[in-house]
């Protein structure tokens, strides 16, 4: 369409301008060719409006298109934005895991690293180990803590592209990082403790295969239903396409029917003839008068009763079936008139029927007058109502047809209404007539003469032939209306007709809609049921989410309990492994077999075989570690209980959120089909008001609409069906998965997550297909708005042919011939119209008949149309409303670039301005330089003439001269001055003429200088004029640039009309192979281009070498010119005598000083002169006359200077002889040169011009192509790099998820092992139950053990098979992973290639359609360039010439150059002449002053001789100068002449050549005007044959019509004879008639009131549909709102259920991480029991030396301790004593009680008697009896030291638990506290020795003999527990007696223990 119908706007432009141009040649002076030509025009113009209208509807179809496209793009575009931030969310969270994870792994590896260090090094370093433990706990505390602390939150849209590959590169790092820690601790387990791997389910792979094949099978689904969706967009527009074309095509042959009516009634108001009619007999004049004052009477009458007709036309014309009775009562008349008419054949009758036609004309024109009234009254009101419309923002229009009829009608009443005015002229003119006659009969008598009467009538017959012409023409005027009225009124009856079968159809549309809202009712119900029944099954799954919360939280509670009971234990397993250390090593090594199954068996049999003794201490901790396994695993079965109820609920929400979802899309489907079918059926209703085509039209889409929503429906169905299936399924899956263990729980949740993620797809899927259909729907709105927008553009397009009609009318007159041609269809048609009228006769009845019915129907229908028309409905309305817009957007569109079409127009015009301003300046530059060549001439002119002047008076003076010197002997001074200025001093000899040579030199002087001046004032003017020919180049420049300008303005155009026509103008994607078509029909065309640039440059280039080479020529004679004038100076400095060469040197370097000095020297020279004349006149008054006696010697030396000036003047003429021969052969050559140089710098000119052109022309194209050709790979750039990007992120996220799959794997590996271990802390109830299954479980181990050492031996064996058994499963399993990570990575990976494809796509159809925008600017460039092309050749056709002229004007110029070139020469030559002068005058001095030297001798008579010689050989050879000058003369003039010639030659050759291009023009020119003559010649040829033929019809016609005149004067006589019968008879069918008027008015009456009452029911019935269809609108729309609302309490729901769902996937991931920290803390708590177990050892190891120590100090008495003690007594006051012996006992272990007792009795046998028997073993009877300790079996007769080391053993045995091993609680290890005591220092060796030494800190027992017991210090302190310290770690009291000879400080706390021990 747009290539065949969219030429471009400048092209029409140019082609209008053309035919506009040609007008003046096409004129012919026939009026039928105008006519076709202007038939032609209309016809071209009326094909460019379609075009152009055809493109504006493609456009604004692209338009829509274009947004959808951009909608669905921003669509997808905010979709995959959603999902990446979604994905960056998820890599920010796992980028926190894997930190957290990271820190963790490392404080692991750091804790196991120092372990092993511990571990190592040995008991030594106890300390280390420690703080190992505690750093352990502490980094696992800190570890979990961590990830419960919140996330930093998302970036948010501000993270861009490098901030995803930074953190995919952190990612990565983190990862690699991770890898390495695990790796390594992986490392340090081994070493550590055995690794039990546990299998993990396999992943179900054909589960994970069909999923892949069901989303390969929905993808496929949905491309497939997008392409058929698009083929039915495509084959939607493609009917509407043809229907639009459809409908313009009828609409055409409409306007061509309706023209082609209004030409046949035009010709036949021209073409009526009526035969004439022979006047009557003047007697009957009376009568005829009566008669046709009787006539005027029927014919008010009738005007009358037309009046009264006429007030009903207006709703008589809307009906149509008022205006066909009309016309039948107009055929009626007709026959009437008819019958009259042949009864009548006579003069009178014929008369007289004049006459009656004449009233019937009238009564015609009053109709039509009263018609054009109502038309007119209709027309304002349409008006009014159009404007108010457009007021109420445009609401519908009326109907369109109905309107355009109506405008036909007014032209056509217009052109009726002028012609009544005529005839009413004419009738006027009548009356005034018989008025007169009948004066003139009055007066004249009866027996007058019969010839005025005669005459009267005669003229009254002619004008009444005249008048009935007319009224025939107004007749068929008449008919013709009256048969459209006819049309028109079967048109509505059709269309009523078809409104009445639209109803039908529509109302079993209506029934259909309603069953199905019936079913769909129904489906609703059955999904509100499921719905009820899924919100109960939420409501259960909410309670049972709440109980698992509750349990989850008792979970919680238990835990805590089992932390602090874990605890207890770790405190009561210290105690017990003081007992149980055998059982201990034996459990260790068990614990190593695992590791090393051999080593540990021969380990476990050596430990059975060793400590048997010991099996019920190892049986009872085997019993605790099962009892602990037990609870672990009842801990994990709750735990996996916990998770699989937490994933029900998660799942049974997702089922619910996914239910929800479908609901409301069913709902909002169920709304989308009720609101379509309410649309649907206001749809209807309006187009019941539009024409019948835009029904047509929308029933079908409603049709097609239908069908797509059953389908939808359908499909929806389906779709919910399988989607309750597969809840179903999954509910049962659910159930069913209660029931298994944690493996298959998992696999269950895996499945659960690939539902999930099917789900997704599905809603997503289903998401599309709603979007599917709503784009659908605007697709069919838009269609239906395109058709309303087609038939506004009918309306527009109707009302321009309206205008078209006025103009046509105008020109009806000469479209006759034309018409013609289609009369035979138009009656074919008429023939169609009277069948159809029969039929309308026949349905009508006898409505025709009865006008008075008329009148009732019209006041009836004027009544309805008082009353207002019922508004419109509002859905209507908006659409209509939307369609205006549309429409004045699109208008004000039009307008916008119909300014920008302005804007180009005026730059246009603007640069032609510019353009036209240049070539006026160009042309006044011009006429400058001609007044300056004429005021150049006219100096030169001038100059010539002060030339002759001076060579006159320099004759003059020469005469002078030569007289003087033939008078007297005079000496002549010299005057020195070279080259270029010259002056002459001549001096008299004669004393009596001394005073008038002063004066003559003073004079020579002066005309010197004034040469020298006007020489300077000339070359200023050479100056000048070359400065002028500076100008003009400058000029030339100045109008290169504004052709460059004016280029660059052109560029600007063309790229303004390339933005216009791509704005009127894109591409369609089917043109792709016609636009590479193009592009390569444009490459080859360049290629062209090319090739003629290259010839150009090789031109060029040949051209420049020629130039070259002709430059190379005039330098090198420019050297040999040079040479020759070096040549020159050489041979005058040779032929100067007198050595004046280096004077010439001086000269040449000192010419301005010389110029200066020249004055100095004329004075100088005048002196002289004065000296030398005054000298000859004293030695003249001395000698007298007898002076004459000159000597041989120096008339010898005359003689001989004679001979060598003789021979220097022939050299001289030798020379000038070569000189003027050199010169002008070298002006010849140089004339040559310049000649061809000026051709070659013509050509050159014009040949850069073109190049220029052509240049920028191909630079510009060249530049589009390669910006085209730029975009192009750009865009193919982008799409690499997006693809690029996709496949690195593809990759990024295979190796993330790779990586985190093993980061994943790795704690499933180990999760058995951890699973073994329990949390830190548990109740102390739990702790006893525990022990006691421990112990039961010991003996159970030891029957294991002993099992095991039979197996021991297979173990060993398949122990290494099962180890690579289980490596390869855990490999399988990891792999089976692996591989499903990838096929979802795949998955998502390839939805995200589909999405990019997709914009990809996208994309590539952008860069297409602006590729093709592109080709298509291309295309309207290189039109553009084409015709620019045009312009430019004939610019350039028009510049040469110019140029030409430029390059006349400019030798004419050079030539004028020339001649003052030669007047400088001749300046020059006078100037050596005048040289030659002086230098003669030098010689002469030279010889006047030898001559003054001699003069004594007296030989002034030979001199004088000499002296004459001289003067005769000067006087020669100023004749030798003379001729050489004028020889110069003549030879510059023939150059000058021949120059001329040349150029008139080549001036010549130019014009012939243009004159021989103008020849081929002008024949060609002929050539095409003697084809167009001929072609006219043969028309006019054919046109007068036809005229020829016509006039011979004409006068056959003529014949006849005489020869009937004849009959008729015959029967003239005869017919007034019959004329009183015939009038009589007319008068009694004149009654008749109107009786029969009567009836027929009172049957129309009848029937215009039983067509009111049909009218009326028909109404009624009408407004009773509307009514109903009202309601069930109503009805509709409430249901509509009603599952809107339904709709939005769905999404409602399901938004919440969506949050809910985010809140139990948290949940789950919190319990996963809770599950690792769960392992990570057994892992801790295993690590810790070895720790325990290796400290125990060390313990036990501490205890084995104290013991080993005790044996070694049994039966030792510590002396130290018993001096002190015997030395503290006895230093004591008496009083005092007993307290020391108090404080004694109590170090003794005494009772308070017991030391009293003893005491007393020592009280009683006295002091002495105690100390005596205690220190000397006398009375052992007197011994106290000291009570025993229920631990120690201690016996009297044990030794004191023993008891002491008794007593030692049990303070150091600890009372209270041990301390917690926490890391604030452990001291430093360099600070010892500042205030230690005993009490401390014991409790430190006794519980702290088994933690290690500090370094600053001493063993109490390895203290120094020298340290005495601490007797002042500073505080009391506990013990280990705080209290029960004995006396001797205490420090004395107040009350006690000092110890004076021992101050001790209270550092050395321990020193009495130390002593002791050492002793």
């Amino acid at each position: 369409m747009s290539e065949e119908a969219c030429p471009s706007f400048t092209g029409q432009i140019s082609n209008f301008t053309k035919d506009m141009l040609l007008e003046g040649v096409e004129e012919v002076g026939d009026a039928s060719t105008e006519l076709q030509m202007s038939n032609s025009k209309l016809a071209d113009s009326e094909a460019a409006f379609t075009s152009q209208k055809s493109e504006h509807e493609r456009l604004r179809m692209l338009y829509a298109e274009l947004e959808e496209k951009l909608e669905a793009s921003e669509i997808q575009i905010e979709s995959q934005s959603a999902e990446y931030r979604s994905l960056l969310q998820q890599k920010d969270v796992e980028i926190s895991h894997l930190k957290a994870r990271q820190s963790g792994l490392h404080e692991e590896f750091q804790t196991l690293q120092k372990s092993s260090q511990s571990s190592s090094v040995g008991p030594a370093m106890l300390p280390v180990s420690t703080t190992s433990s505690s750093t352990t706990s502490s980094s696992a505390s800190s570890f979990l803590s961590r990830p419960s602390g919140t996330h930093s939150g998302f970036h948010g849209d501000e993270m861009d592209l490098s901030d995803v590959l930074w953190s995919q590169q952190e990612i990565n790092r983190l990862s690699n990082e991770v890898l390495r820690l695990e790796a390594e601790v992986t490392h340090w387990r081994r070493i550590s403790q055995a690794s039990t791997a546990t299998g993990t389910g396999n992943g179900d792979q054909g589960e994970i295969l069909k999923l892949q094949r069901t989303i390969k099978d929905l993808r496929e689904e949905m491309r497939r239903e997008v392409d058929e969706h698009q083929h039915e967009l495509t084959a939607l527009q493609d009917v509407q396409r043809q229907k639009m074309s459809d409908i313009t095509r009828r609409h055409k042959d409409d306007l061509a029917e309706y023209e082609e009516r209004i030409e046949e009634l035009e010709e036949q108001i021209h073409g009526g003839v009526s035969p004439a009619s022979s006047p009557s007999d003047a007697s009957k004049m009376s009568d005829l008068q009566q008669t046709v004052v009787a006539l005027q009477e029927a014919a008010d009458q009738r005007e009358e009763q037309l009046q009264e007709k006429s007030a009903g036309l207006e709703e008589a014309q809307r009906k149509q079936a008022s205006l066909q009775q009309e016309k039948d009562e107009a055929q009626e008349e007709n026959t009437e008139l008819l019958q009259n008419y042949t009864r009548l054949q006579t003069s009178v009758t014929e008369l007289q029927t004049r006459v009656l036609e004449q009233e019937g004309k009238s009564l015609q024109k009053a109709q039509l007058e009263q018609e054009i009234q109502a038309l007119r009254d209709k027309l304002t009101a349409a008006e009014k109502e159009i404007e108010g419309l457009k007021n109420l923002d445009e609401a519908e229009p009326k109907e369109e047809v109905e309107h355009a009829d109506i405008l036909e009608l007014n032209t056509i009443i217009g052109t009726l209404r002028q012609e009544r005015e005529v005839l009413e002229q004419d009738k006027l003119d009548l009356e005034e007539r018989l008025g007169l006659s009948e004066d003139q009969r009055g007066s004249s008598s009866a027996a007058a003469e019969s010839g005025e009467p005669q005459e009267f009538v005669e003229d009254l017959k002619l004008e009444l032939q005249r008048r009935e012409k007319a009224l025939r023409n107004t007749e068929e005027e008449r008919d013709t209306l009256m048969s459209e009225l006819e049309e028109l009124d079967r048109q509505n009856q059709e269309a009523t007709q078809h409104m009445i079968s639209v109803k039908e159809q529509l109302s079993a549309q209506l029934k259909e809609a309603e069953a199905e809202l019936s079913s769909l009712s129904a489906e609703l119900n059955t999904t509100k049921d499921q719905r009820r029944a899924l919100e109960e099954e939420l409501e259960n799954q909410k309670e049972k989410a709440s109980q698992s919360a509750f349990t989850l939280n008792d979970l919680h509670m238990g835990k805590q309990q089992l932390e602090r009971s874990v605890k207890e234990l770790k405190d009561k397993l210290g105690n017990a492994h003081g007992q149980s250390k055998e059982a201990r090593r034996e459990i260790t090594e068990l614990k190593k077999t695992l590791r090393e199954r051999e080593e540990q068996l021969s380990g476990a049999k050596a430990a059975l075989d060793e400590e048997r003794e010991t099996g019920s201490e190892a049986q009872g901790s085997d019993e605790k570690v099962a009892a602990k396994e037990r609870e672990l695993s009842d801990l994990r079965r709750e735990l996996n209980e916990l998770r699989s109820s937490q994933e029900k609920a998660l799942s049974e929400d997702y089922e619910l959120k996914m239910e929800n979802r479908r609901l409301k899309e069913e709902s909002e489907q169920a709304l989308g089909k009720s609101e379509e079918l309410t649309k649907q059926q206001k749809e209807s209703q309006a187009a019941l008001s539009r024409t019948l085509r835009e029904k047509d039209t929308r029933i079908e889409a409603l049709k097609l609409e239908k069908s797509q929503l059953e389908g939808e429906l359908g499909q929806v169905e389906r779709t919910l069906a399988q989607q309750a299936k597969q809840y179903q399924q999954t509910i049962e899956e659910l159930s069913r998965a209660r029931s298994m263990d944690a493996s298959a729980l998992q696999m269950e949740h895996e499945r659960a997550v690939k539902l999930n993620q099917d789900k997704d797809l599905e809603v997503a899927q289903l998401r599309r297909d709603a979007e599917q259909q709503a784009s659908d729907h605007r697709d069919t709105n838009e269609m239906l708005s395109i058709t309303v927008a087609g038939q506004k553009q009918l309306t527009d397009l109707l009302q321009e042919k309206d205008v078209f009609m006025d103009t046509l009318k105008q020109n009806a007159s000469d479209l006759q011939k034309e018409m013609q041609n289609s009369i035979s269809v138009v009656k074919k048609e008429a023939d169609a119209l009277k069948l159809a009228l029969e039929e309308k006769d026949k349905q009508l009845g006898g409505m025709k008949e009865e006008n008075s019915h008329l009148k009732e129907e019209i006041d009836r229908i004027g009544d309805q149309q008082s009353r207002p028309q019922p508004l419109t409905e509002p859905r209507t309305l908006d659409i209509i409303t939307e369609l205006e817009t549309e429409i004045t957007q699109l208008k004000v569109s039009r307008n916008i670039l119909e300014e920008e079409l302005q804007t180009l127009r005026r730059t246009t015009e603007e640069l032609q301005a510019s353009v036209l301003l240049s070539q006026q300046s160009l042309q006044a530059q011009q006429t400058e330089l001609e007044q300056a060549h004429a005021r150049h001439q006219q100096t030169t002119l001038n100059y010539d003439r002060l030339i002759h002047a001076r060579d006159q008076e320099i004759s003059r003076l020469q005469d002078q001269l030569s007289e003087s010197r033939v008078h007297s002997p005079v000496v002549q001074g010299d005057v020195i001055l070279h080259e270029e200025k010259s002056q002459t001093l001549n001096q008299e000899n004669d004393n009596e003429k001394h005073d008038l040579s002063k004066v003559e030199i003073d004079k020579l002087v002066r005309g010197i200088k004034e040469k020298e001046t006007e020489i300077s004032q000339l070359n200023e003017k050479n100056i000048s004029l070359t400065r002028q020919l500076d100008q003009l180049v400058v000029s030339r420049e100045e109008a290169g640039k504004l052709s460059q300008m004016i280029l660059q303005k052109d560029l600007e155009i063309q790229a303004l009309h390339a933005r216009v026509s791509m704005a009127s103008g894109g591409g369609h994607s089917q043109d792709v192979m016609y636009l590479q078509q193009q592009l390569q029909a444009y490459a080859v065309e360049r290629e062209q281009v090319i090739a003629v640039l290259n010839e150009k440059a090789r031109e060029n280039s040949q051209l420049r070498s020629d130039y070259h080479r002709l430059m190379d020529i005039i330098q090198g004679k420019e050297a040999a010119l040079l040479k020759l004038q070096q040549e020159n100076q050489r041979l005058s400095t040779m032929s100067d005598p007198s050595g004046s060469q280096e004077m010439f040197k001086e000269t040449i370097q000192n010419l301005s000083r010389i110029i200066r000095e020249k004055d100095i020297e004329i004075d100088a020279l005048t002196q002289k002169c004065q000296t030398l004349v005054a000298v000859l006149q004293a030695s003249g008054g001395e000698n007298g006359g007898g002076s004459g006696g000159v000597s041989s010697n120096q008339f010898e030396e005359l003689l001989q200077e004679r001979d060598t000036l003789k021979q220097q003047v022939k050299k001289m003429e030798e020379w000038k002889q070569q000189v003027i021969t050199t010169v002008k052969n070298m002006q010849h050559e140089s004339a040559q040169l310049q000649e061809e140089l000026m051709k070659l710098q013509g050509q050159v000119s014009a040949d850069s011009d073109c190049s220029s052109k052509l240049s920028v022309d191909y630079a510009g194209l060249i530049q589009s192509y390669e910006h085209k050709e730029r975009r192009l790979g750009s865009l193919s750039q982008e799409l690499a790099q997006v693809q690029q990007s996709i496949s690195q992120l593809s990759t990024t996220k295979d190796v993330l998820l790779g990586k985190l799959d093993s980061v994943a794997l790795t704690p499933e590996g180990v999760a058995d092992a951890p699973s073994q271990q329990t949390p830190p802390t548990l109740s102390s109830e739990k702790l006893r139950e525990e022990i006691t299954r421990l112990r039961s479980q010991l003996a159970e181990k030891e029957h294991m053990i002993r099992t095991l050492q039979e197996n021991n031996h297979r173990l060993s064996n398949s122990a290494s098979d099962t180890e690579s058994e289980q490596r390869n499963r855990l490999e399988e399993v990891r792999l089976v992973k692996e591989r499903l990570e990838a096929l979802q990575r795949s998955v998502r990976e390839k939805d995200l290639l589909i999405k990019s494809k997709g914009d990809q796509l996208g994309n590539v159809s952008e860069a297409l359609r602006n590729r093709e925008n592109d080709n298509e600017v291309l295309k309207q460039a290189v039109t553009n360039l084409k015709e620019r092309a045009l312009i430019l050749e004939l610019d350039g056709r028009q510049l040469k010439e110019e140029n030409e002229l430029v390059v006349s004007r400019s030798r004419e110029k050079e030539s004028e150059f020339r001649a003052l070139q030669e007047t400088n020469m001749q300046f020059s030559l006078l100037l050596r002449e005048k040289e030659f002068e002086l230098t003669a005058v030098s010689e002469k001095s030279a010889t006047v002053e030898r001559m003054l030297k001699d003069k004594e001798q007296g030989k002034s008579g030979e001199l004088n001789q000499l002296l004459n010689e001289l003067k005769s050989m000067q006087d020669k050879a100023v004749a030798f100068q003379h001729e050489r000058d004028q020889v110069m003369m003549a030879l510059k003039q023939k150059q000058m002449a021949t120059t001329a010639v040349q150029t008139e030659l080549q001036h010549v050759r130019d014009k012939e050549q243009r004159l021989n291009l103008e020849l081929e023009r002008l024949r060609n020119h002929l050539l095409d005007i003697e084809d167009s003559y001929t072609r006219e010649a043969l028309a006019a040829e054919d046109r007068e044959s036809e005229l020829r033929r016509r006039v011979n019809l004409l006068d056959e016609r003529l014949a006849s019509s005489s020869s009937a005149v004849e009959k008729s004067s015959q029967q003239a006589s005869m017919q007034v004879e019959s004329l009183q019968e015939q009038l009589s008879g007319a008068v009694k069918q004149r009654d008749d008639a109107l009786i029969h008027l009567r009836t027929s008015q009172e049957q129309v009456n009848q029937y215009a009131v039983s067509l009111s009452n049909l009218q009326m029911v028909l109404e009624q019935f009408q407004q009773e549909e509307k009514a109903m269809y009202s309601s069930e609108l109503d009805r509709l729309k409430k249901e509509k709102d009603e599952w809107k609302r339904k709709a939005e309490r769905l999404h409602d729901q399901a938004s919440s259920l969506q949050i809910n769902l985010d809140e139990a996937s948290a949940a789950l991931e919190s319990a996963s991480r809770l599950s690792d920290q769960l392992d990570l803390n057994e892992e801790q708590m295993e690590e810790l029991k070895k720790q325990v177990e290796i400290r125990q050892e060390m313990l036990d190891e501490v205890q084995q030396k104290l013991m080993s120590l005790l044996n070694s100090t049994e039966g030792k008495i510590d002396k130290v301790l018993m001096r002190n003690l015997f030395l503290g007594y006895f230093h004591t006051h008496k009083d005092k004593r007993a307290d020391v012996l108090r404080l004694m006992g109590s170090v003794l272990g005494l009772s308070r009680e017991d030391v009293d007792k003893m005491l007393e009795d020592d009280g009683r046998h006295g002091v002495t008697g105690w100390v005596s028997t205690w220190l000397g073993g006398r009375g052992a009877q007197s011994v106290p009896n000291t009570p025993q300790r229920p631990t120690s079996a201690q016996t009297l007769n044990s030794s004191f030291s023993e008891m002491f080391v008794k007593f030692l053993e049990i303070e150091s045995s600890p009372s209270m638990p041990a301390p917690k091993l926490l890391v604030h609680e452990i001291t430093p290890l360099s600070a010892p506290p500042p205030r230690r005591t005993n009490s401390a220092a014991s409790g430190s060796a006794a519980g702290g020795s088994s933690f290690g030494k500090r370094p600053g800190e001493m063993n109490p027992f390895l203290a120094p003999r020298s340290a005495a017991v601490p007797l002042l210090a500073g505080s009391s302190s506990g013990g280990p527990g705080g209290h029960g310290g004995h006396l001797l770690m205490k420090p004395i009291s107040a009350a006690l007696p000092t110890f004076t000879p021992v101050p001790v400080s209270a550092e050395s706390g321990g020193a009495v223990l130390k002593d002791l021990l050492k002793q």
